[in-house]
């Protein structure tokens, strides 16, 4: 994303330029608000001390903010700041402007903040009795510096006391009415620093609907039975829609929890809540809206693939929340969800699902499960990086994970060819003889995704894979040629 920083007037008179300038770190210089991401992290790493909450809460906010700071620690170097802002904060330190953090957020937080970022002449924060928000940190930067002698740079409606009394007024990444609220008090702003990518943009990646591919599955049981009636289908297609949603509020919980870790990694620390694009209470917001949505689609429904529904949003929690850190235990979790799928499209269309269907999707999604974790950890090897995300694997694990994995692979292609020479094929298909077309190009297509994953070529979501690899789509539509053939 390009970081750009827009000026509402184009120089500062020198007067306003000389005041020390006081900078808040919640929306402001960090795009996120870090008491949320630190609720993230203790929901994952300490979910037992969240009933404790209301506890620290009721000896107020400064209390509350001092204990989740205490047990959940935040990276300060990997913190989305707004870079249009630190780029203008080095240019003012460097003129010899005195810069000072001041915020709200707790004393332990704010000085990893300052101390990594080596801008700040002094820190003003809470400090476990004091939560210095709003009016009482006005009053402290009006006693430091006197009344209207400082510079402020806030984004919310509570900076907004300090904005209104400040001696130069800006902005970085201000909300909603927050301009127009200052404009009403004829309150002149100096510079507003945009970094946030647009709303739309940011909620559209949050919900993952690329993932959505995943749960074409649903209509696996449907087109197997050769059950394709209108009733059917329709009923296949709202059970998709509705897997589809609770699935993408299930991404943003993962998300949400993995705030931190996400923040580390080279590709997934561009995810809204980890860039700071998305707010941690607009997510939970979204997730909620998401599950209510495609749960209310499932009432009409069978009530078995409603079951299935729950059971899937229940298994992806506990997964979330602890089983992805079990070694291979997370990925026979991941290749249990593909399952999972096709048992829900199975109810949803009232047809049996074939017990040679099941135990194919057990080994062939296992398979790919196990392609995740070895493509992530040839990406470790690859930069010279140690696992430090918790799931337990090491990079010495690989060639274990790549003998697992190909085991299963091929195991999922036995299955099949056994299946094929079952005699209830012969009642599905006209001409089943053809079905063994299928298996060289299941054989080829799984060592391809082997082989390119210890060449380090492997995205390590295999569904992205699939879905951008040319090759993968070819040989997608001459399996669906090669299945028809043998039905007509």
């Amino acid at each position: 994303m390009t970081v750009e920083g827009r000026a509402h007037i184009s120089a500062e008179s020198s007067s306003m330029a000389a005041l020390p300038l006081c900078v808040d770190l919640d929306g402001t210089l960090a795009k996120s608000d870090t008491l949320a991401d630190s609720l993230c992290v203790l929901a994952r790493t300490h979910p037992a001390d969240l009933l404790r909450l209301p506890g620290w809460l009721l000896d107020g906010k400064a209390r509350l903010k001092r204990e989740v700071s205490a047990r959940a620690t935040l990276d300060a170097a990997h913190l989305p700041y707004n870079e249009a802002l630190i780029v203008y904060l080095r240019e003012q330190s460097a003129s010899g402007r005195k810069l000072y953090l001041s915020t709200g957020a707790d004393r332990q937080l704010a000085d990893r903040v300052a101390g990594h970022l080596r801008l700040f002449d002094e820190v003003f924060s809470s400090g476990g009795v004091t939560n210095l928000t709003g009016a009482k940190k006005l009053s402290l930067l009006e006693e430091r510096f006197g009344r209207g002698g400082f510079a402020y740079v806030g984004n919310s409606r509570k900076d907004l006391p300090l904005l209104t009394e400040s001696g130069g007024a800006m902005l970085a990444n201000p909300s909603v009415g927050l301009e127009a609220s200052l404009k009403r008090r004829n309150v002149v702003v100096q510079h507003v620093f945009q970094d946030r990518a647009p709303a739309v943009q940011s909620i559209w990646r949050a919900l993952r609907v690329h993932q959505w591919a995943k749960n074409v599955l649903i209509f696996l049981p449907l087109v197997l039975a050769h059950a394709l009636g209108m009733g059917a289908l329709l009923q296949s297609a709202l059970a998709f829609l509705s897997f589809s949603l609770v699935a993408s509020s299930t991404y943003i919980v993962n998300d949400l929890l993995d705030i931190a870790s996400d923040r580390v990694h080279p590709t997934k620390r561009r995810r809204p809540f980890a860039a700071g694009d998305l707010s941690v209470l607009a997510g939970f917001g979204l997730a909620i809206l998401l599950f209510s949505a495609g749960g209310l689609i499932s009432i009409p429904m069978a009530p078995r693939f409603t079951s299935w529904l729950l059971i899937y949003c229940v298994v992806t929690l506990a997964y979330s929340l602890y089983f992805k850190r079990v070694v291979i235990v997370d990925v026979i979790i991941l290749s249990a969800l593909y399952t999972l799928r096709i048992l829900a499209g199975a109810a949803a269309a009232r047809v049996p699902i074939s017990d040679w269907m099941a135990g194919f999707s057990i080994f062939f999604f296992f398979s790919l499960a196990l392609v995740k974790r070895f493509s992530e950890l040839e990406n470790l090897r690859a930069r010279g990086v140690a696992p430090s995300n918790g799931r337990g694997y090491l990079v010495h694990d690989m060639e274990q994970l790549r003998a697992f994995g190909t085991g299963s692979a091929f195991a999922s292609i036995v299955v099949f060819t056994l299946y094929i020479n079952n005699p209830e094929v012969r009642n599905l298909y006209h001409h089943p003889q053809r079905l063994w077309l299928l298996t060289p190009l299941l054989i080829w297509w799984m060592s391809r995704v082997w082989l390119r994953a210890s060449r380090g070529q492997m995205h390590e979501d295999p569904v992205i894979f699939a879905l951008t690899d040319r090759a993968s789509l070819l040989a997608g539509v001459a399996i669906f040629l090669i299945a028809l053939s043998a039905s007509i």
